[in-house]
């Protein structure tokens, strides 16, 4: 039988929490003192190497509990929606910086003094390790998608660690699926306290599956899926013509979706508390998606629709994801890509919107973007790649970017390779006349350093200070 700790002990162990946390804390102030955004990742990194256990007590201090969002993609964005809807609600301890893994989560709870909730964008790697520890009140698993598998191996690797976190869940919290992927929506199947989110709109599906999608097999038996409608790469409404295992039933639906381009995204938002008319000002299903995953986490949270709605409808995208920025007389347009599934539908919004005369195609290979980047044949450039004129290759492999253009019928003359990213965008700008809108597609470290060279230049923010 366990001993209960003596009073003495507890007055022990709090006044060790209290010298770790105000060391990672003077750690951090000390990082942004002279610039660094390290500062966002730095104390907790410290926390972490020295009491893991830290983080559950710092956890357990907040009163209404933590949220956590996972996913391949979107898991960025959709925390920033949920923050939106939830900010006049609860004072937030948030990791909007996007440090996401258990060092960052960490530092946010660090920064948790006057917090009432928790909001943590988890990686879906160190997700279960998290939840382990900070016990959410609320889990948001949004996708599966393949995405370095350098890193972390097939997709049913990770399926299965998740599989495990949530069998470890308390029965008191709710878990938020997607409906419309098989493997995740079967992550809540015979979980009484879940809530499963999916498109309905038929008219907005794919003829096919795209030859990139991920999970085309039924989990059961193995056979392949049918498809009534493919929406984003395998997400969809999917039937086991063997076995008969489906898409579930879904609580939180988008139904008569109107995309309008680049601007906006119109939806009827179908909820178990009513049905509202929502105007998200972000292009593309892919953020449909995301934001019946944030209404789905706030419901859990006890937002009203009307503070969904109204949440959404005011949302500014998360940085780097689409962002918007002005350079002089020119704007860049940047579109974050990362994975075959989230480039695919970066290159669809674009379609619709319309694609920019002039591109700067950025790929880096460092850790947080995959060793692997064989992943671009996967990608479908060939529709992109008919309305522009010019395209810069850049980022650290580079080269490669070149050849799978090359590959895809790109005239040659009209393709120059630049590694360095600086100059890439310098010669980017170059080519667009006054007036003109630049395209800016990077992975996630080649997006992180074209922010900061504009931050340099005063044209955003710091990310850790937030979108611009």
């Amino acid at each position: 039988m366990g001993l209960r700790p003596t009073r003495g002990r507890l007055v022990g162990m709090g006044m060790r929490l209290n010298a770790e946390t105000s060391a990672a804390r003077l750690v951090g102030r000390l990082s942004r003192a002279v610039g660094r955004g390290g500062g966002t990742t730095l104390p907790g990194k410290l926390l972490w190497k020295v009491d893991p256990g830290a983080l559950d007590a710092l956890a357990a201090k907040l009163p209404a509990g933590v949220a956590i969002v996972s996913a391949t993609n979107g898991k960025t964005t959709t925390s920033a929606m949920l923050a939106r809807v939830l900010g006049s609600r609860y004072r937030l301890a948030w990791n909007n910086s996007g440090a996401n893994l258990a060092s960052g989560v960490a530092s946010t709870l660090l920064s948790a003094n006057e917090a009432d909730l928790g909001l943590l964008e988890v990686d879906e790697f160190a997700l279960p390790e998290v939840m382990q520890r900070v016990r959410p009140r609320v889990v948001s698993l949004g996708n599966l998608f393949r995405d370095q598998l350098d890193r972390y191996g097939e997709l049913e690797h990770i399926a299965e660690r998740w599989r495990a976190a949530v069998a470890r869940l308390p029965p008191t919290s709710t878990l938020v699926v997607n409906g419309d992927d098989p493997l995740v929506a079967d992550l809540a199947d015979g979980r009484a306290a879940a809530l499963r989110f999916g498109v309905d709109d038929p008219r907005l599906a794919r003829p096919a599956l795209q030859h990139a999608a991920d999970s085309k097999y039924c989990i059961r038996c193995g056979e392949p899926y049918d498809y009534a409608a493919a929406y984003v790469g395998h997400l969809g409404d999917y039937r086991c013509p063997n076995c008969g295992h489906g898409r579930p039933a879904l609580d939180v639906v988008a139904r008569s979706i109107d995309l309008q381009a680049l601007d906006a995204s119109v939806f009827d938002l179908v909820t178990p508390a009513g049905t509202v008319r929502v105007r998200l000002p972000l292009p593309g299903l892919y953020n449909v998606y995301n934001a019946l995953a944030a209404t789905a986490s706030a419901l859990a949270l006890d937002a009203s629709l009307d503070e969904i709605a109204a949440g959404l409808g005011a949302f500014t995208a998360a940085f780097g994801r689409f962002e918007r920025i002005e350079a002089g007389d020119r704007q860049i347009l940047m579109l974050l890509i990362k994975n075959p599934a989230g480039a695919n539908e970066a290159i669809r919004t674009l379609e619709e919107g319309g694609v920019p005369a002039n591109l700067v195609i950025a790929l880096n290979d460092r850790i947080a973007d995959g060793r692997d980047v064989s992943w671009i044949w996967d990608v479908d450039f060939e529709p992109l790649l008919e309305g522009v004129e010019r395209i810069v290759a850049s980022g650290e492999r580079a080269a490669e970017l070149a050849l799978r253009f090359t590959y895809a019928g790109f005239p040659p003359e009209r393709l120059e390779v630049i590694p360095e990213l600086r100059a890439a965008l310098d010669r980017g700008l170059e080519l667009v006349p006054a007036g003109g809108e630049l395209g800016l597609l990077p992975t996630y470290t080649a997006m992180l350093e074209l922010r900061q060279i504009a931050v340099s230049r005063g044209l955003v923010r710091p990310y850790w200070e937030g979108a611009s």
